[in-house]
Order: C-alpha cells, then sequence, then structure tokens
C-alpha cells in the first residue's frame, strides 16, 4: 500500500484545517472530504479543495471509504470528535490541545491503546532539521550533564484589545489559553529534545489585556477584531502571558516565559539547552541554523543534508542554503503518521500519549497558578 491509498476526512475549515489540506497533499494522501459546522463555509472550502461535504461528523465516521480523520476545531470538540472516531477504529490526527479536562485527554490515551489505532498530535516543530540535530548531540553525550533548560515562545497577534479569537473564550480554548496553545509547544519540545521529564513546576498566569473586542479575528489574520460600528467589549480571564519555573527527572532545572501579547514576535519559539560541555540554542523564527557554544567560542552549525545526524539528513528535503521552515516541519509530520499506518516506524512521531502528557502540565500549571504553589507532576 502507498499514502494514496489511505483516505483523510478533515473536521474544520479554518486556519489550521488549511495547513492539513496542503500537508496532506505534499504526502500523497488522499483527502476525501471534510465536516463543518458552517454550510457555506464548508461548500466554500470544499470547492477551493476539490472534496465533497459530508453533513456531520457521524456521518463521515459511517463511511468505510474513511481511514484517518483531522480533528482541526476549537478546543471544547476535540474530545467528543476524537473519541467517536477512535470508536469508529479511524485512525486520528487531533490538534492540541487534546482536549479541555486533563481526565478527558487520558481517557483518548487509553482508548487509542485500546483499539490499536495510529495517533498523532501536531508537536511538528520537532521535525526541524537542527532539532533533530541538538537532539542527536544531547543523545550522544557531547553536551554532557544538562545544567539549564531555558526559553521562550512568543507571539504578537493578541496585542492589542481589538485583537479576539474564539481561544480566548474559556467555554471554547479551555480554562489556559497562551500555555496550552503555544507553551505546551515548548515543554514537549523540550522533555524530547533532553530526554528529561519535567516533574514539578511552578507557575504564574497574567492576563494583560482585561478586555477584549466582542469581534473575532481569525488565527494570525490581518482582519481587525473591532470597527467603527461596532466597539464592544468583553471580560477575559485566559492568559495571555505565563511564567514557569519547572525540574525535570534528572533535577535539571528550566524556565518558561510564554506570551501572546509580544510586540514584533511573530511565531518566536527559542530554547537554550546548556550542559556540562557546550550548549545549544535554536529559534524557530531561524530554523536553518543551531548555535553550538563552548567556553571558547561560538559555532553556528547551518542546516545540511550532507553534514550531522542521521535525523537531520533525513529531514533535510532541500539543499543547503535552500530555506526550510515550519510548513516542511507539517509536511516531515503527516508523513510520518501515514507511513506508521503503513507499517513504518519513524522517529519522533508525537501521539495521543504526547497529548495527555501536555495535558498534564496544562492541568499542574493551571493548578499552581491558582493555589500559588509548586506542584508535582506524574
Amino acid at each position: 500500500m502507498k499514502r494514496s491509498s489511505l483516505n483523510a476526512v478533515i473536521i474544520g475549515t479554518g486556519m489550521i484545517a488549511n495547513v492539513h489540506f496542503r500537508s496532506l497533499q505534499a504526502a500523497g494522501v488522499n483527502v476525501l472530504g471534510l465536516v463543518d459546522a458552517n454550510p457555506t463555509r464548508a461548500a466554500e472550502i470544499a470547492e477551493q479543495w476539490g472534496v465533497q461535504v459530508f453533513d456531520d461528523l457521524d456521518q463521515a465516521l459511517a463511511s468505510e471509504q474513511v481511514d484517518v480523520v483531522h480533528v482541526c476545531t476549537p478546543n471544547i470538540f476535540h474530545f467528543e470528535m476524537a473519541k467517536k472516531a477512535l470508536n469508529a477504529n479511524k485512525h486520528v490526527i487531533c490538534e492540541k490541545p487534546l482536549a479541555t479536562k486533563l481526565e478527558d485527554a487520558l481517557e483518548l490515551q487509553a482508548l487509542a491503546a485500546e483499539k490499536n489505532c495510529v495517533t498523532g498530535v501536531p508537536f511538528v516543530y520537532r521535525y526541524h532539521p537542527m532539532v533533530r540535530e541538538a537532539r542527536a548531540r544531547i543523545q550522544s553525550g557531547e553536551i554532557g550533564l544538562l545544567h539549564l533548560i531555558h526559553g521562550s515562545y512568543l507571539q504578537d497577534w493578541l496585542l492589542d484589545q481589538s485583537d479576539n479569537n474564539w481561544r480566548v473564550d474559556p467555554k471554547q480554548g479551555g480554562a489556559s489559553r497562551a500555555f496550552a496553545d503555544i507553551g505546551s509547544h515548548w515543554c514537549d519540545l523540550m522533555e524530547w529534545v533532553t530526554g528529561e521529564r519535567f516533574t514539578d513546576l511552578t507557575s504564574h498566569f497574567h492576563t494583560a489585556q482585561k478586555e477584549r473586542s466582542t469581534n473575532a479575528t481569525e488565527t494570525f489574520s490581518d482582519k481587525a477584531g473591532a470597527t467603527e460600528e461596532s466597539n464592544e467589549r468583553a471580560a477575559v480571564t485566559t492568559e495571555d502571558i505565563a511564567n514557569l519555573l519547572l525540574i525535570t527527572d534528572k533535577n535539571t532545572p528550566a524556565t518558561l516565559t510564554v506570551s501572546q501579547v509580544s510586540a514584533g514576535r511573530k511565531n518566536r519559539l527559542w530554547f537554550e539547552i546548556d550542559g556540562s560541555n557546550n550548549s545549544v540554542e535554536f529559534d524557530q523564527e531561524n530554523p536553518e541554523k543551531l548555535w553550538v557554544s563552548t567556553r571558547e567560542a561560538r559555532t553556528m552549525l547551518v542546516r545540511d543534508p550532507t553534514q550531522g545526524s542521521a535525523e537531520q539528513k533525513r529531514l533535510s528535503l532541500t539543499p543547503a542554503g535552500h530555506a526550510q521552515g515550519y510548513s516542511h516541519c507539517f509536511d516531515a509530520f503527516m508523513r510520518d503518521f501515514y507511513d506508521t499506518i503503513l507499517g513504518g516506524n519513524p522517529q519522533g512521531l508525537p501521539t495521543f500519549d504526547d497529548g495527555a502528557r501536555a495535558a498534564k502540565l496544562i492541568d499542574a500549571a493551571l493548578t499552581s497558578t491558582r493555589e500559588k504553589r509548586w506542584i508535582s507532576i506524574d
């Protein structure tokens, strides 16, 4: 069998649904159709994609042609839809967070194991070749014993009061916003790259914009939220900023700053891992480079499919100097997911186990913020 023999259905038509569709095309997977709660929007996007529209998820799941369901909806629907798909014995890719409640995420993790379905959560920053290079150098012992993990994930798309989105509403996005949405990416990446797991954390959440326009803004859109005709405001309870201190199972300290209101930062996931021999530093907005430093010098490594670790070479799709970025990460994730269905065993595929892990960290951060104390993580 080939990837082209597998049929996918996408639930949702927003920004991330379009990312999934493009990567499915790049992977050579057939997109059979889509589901969306807005029939007009569904018809419009289906025409663009050249696919059919299913009336609802139940109709899609009833089709024997459907092999994989992609859940690309607001967070509140993730649990219900992923659970239905697994119970229908479909493979599932679900956007993070896997669920808005920890117990629901754990239920999905258990159900995926019971059904023996292939699952995926798009923690796609794992797929930057230079991230793989950093991981390989840590695994080889070149970095030495880890002394410190530190970094940030900064955006500015919710900087102004006129910016709003369904993610801001806890009824649709969940009790945590900035940390659940993007901080979870950083935590997943650090646990995977270092091989160490966070065991304890203390956190502080801050809401910079106490009120926002009631008009919605599309994710990363240039469309302003408020207009002259509508300047109504609604109170905001989810965080714009999160600061965390964490400890790993090897007693390595870590610090993280997350923000969706940092002007000029479009999608800056940054980390530095400092070891007893040297350090590695990565910036997602400049993903072709990895800084490796000693006391004597800083060396900039540039992605090159003829150099470095096997995984850097595997994921380097273009020659050195021909930039790769986020979309290539998503493409690689999609290829690995569908190759796993076909019997492959690629390295680093994030599954519902990783989605449930992220849910534990989110729940711990919410509890720590609320109770103002350190929280242990299972």
